[in-house]
C-alpha cells in the first residue's frame, strides 16, 4: 500500500499522469490531470486499487481529497471510476454539504451517479464526514438555477436567495424562495 510518491510529472492525459520517482514511472489516475505541470515535482497522495485483472493507481493533490474518495468508494455501488470524477466535478465542502443536506440532486449531477446511488452515498456517509463551512455552497447554486428555470429575472433571484435559509434542502429552499417571490 502506498501513501504517497513524491516526484516529477513527465506525462499529462486526459484520465491520468505520469510521475517519475527513482527512474521509475507511475502511472496514476487523477481527478484533475491538467491541474499539474509537466517537469514541476509534486508530492501525489496515493490510493491503490487491486482488481483481479489490475492493479491502478489513484493520485490526489491533497490528503482531504484522498479521503472523502476513501469514504466515496466504501458506499455500496459506488468504485473508483465513478468516485474519481465526483472529486474532479466537485469540492470536497460541496460534496460533504450535499450528503449532510440530503441534497439528491446535486449528487446527481456527477456522471453515473443515479436517483439510487445518490440516496446510497446520504445513506452511508451522512453524520460521517467532516463539515467544511462553506457560504458558496453549490446548494445555492441550484437554486438560482431553479428559480431561472421557472422564469425569474436575476435581480429579484438574489434578492431572495440571501434571505432563504441555506440549513434546508433543495426543495424546502425553493418553496421558500418561491414564498419571498410572490411578496
Amino acid at each position: 500500500m502506498y501513501a504517497y510518491i513524491k516526484g516529477f510529472v513527465n506525462e499529462i492525459e486526459s484520465d491520468y499522469i505520469v510521475v517519475e520517482n527513482n527512474g521509475i514511472g507511475y502511472l496514476i489516475y487523477t481527478a484533475s490531470p491538467y491541474s499539474f505541470d509537466i517537469g514541476k515535482e509534486y508530492t501525489v497522495y496515493l490510493y491503490q486499487n487491486v482488481r483481479e485483472d489490475e492493479i491502478s493507481l489513484y493520485g490526489f493533490k491533497s490528503l482531504e481529497e484522498k479521503q472523502l474518495f476513501l469514504k466515496l468508494i466504501g458506499v455500496k455501488g459506488l468504485g473508483c471510476k465513478m468516485a474519481l470524477p465526483m472529486i474532479a466535478l466537485g469540492s470536497p465542502e460541496g460534496i460533504v454539504d450535499a450528503i449532510e443536506r440530503e441534497n439528491i440532486l446535486y449528487l446527481k449531477k456527477f456522471p453515473k451517479i443515479g436517483d439510487k446511488v445518490a440516496r446510497q452515498i446520504i445513506l452511508d456517509l451522512k453524520g460521517k464526514l467532516a463539515v467544511v463551512p462553506n457560504q458558496n455552497t453549490p446548494v445555492s447554486d441550484e437554486l438560482v438555477e431553479a428559480l431561472k428555470s421557472l422564469g425569474y429575472k436575476n435581480g429579484d433571484i438574489n434578492k431572495v436567495v440571501k434571505q432563504v435559509d441555506s440549513s434546508l434542502d433543495i426543495e424546502e429552499q425553493i418553496k421558500s424562495a418561491l414564498k419571498l417571490l410572490l411578496k
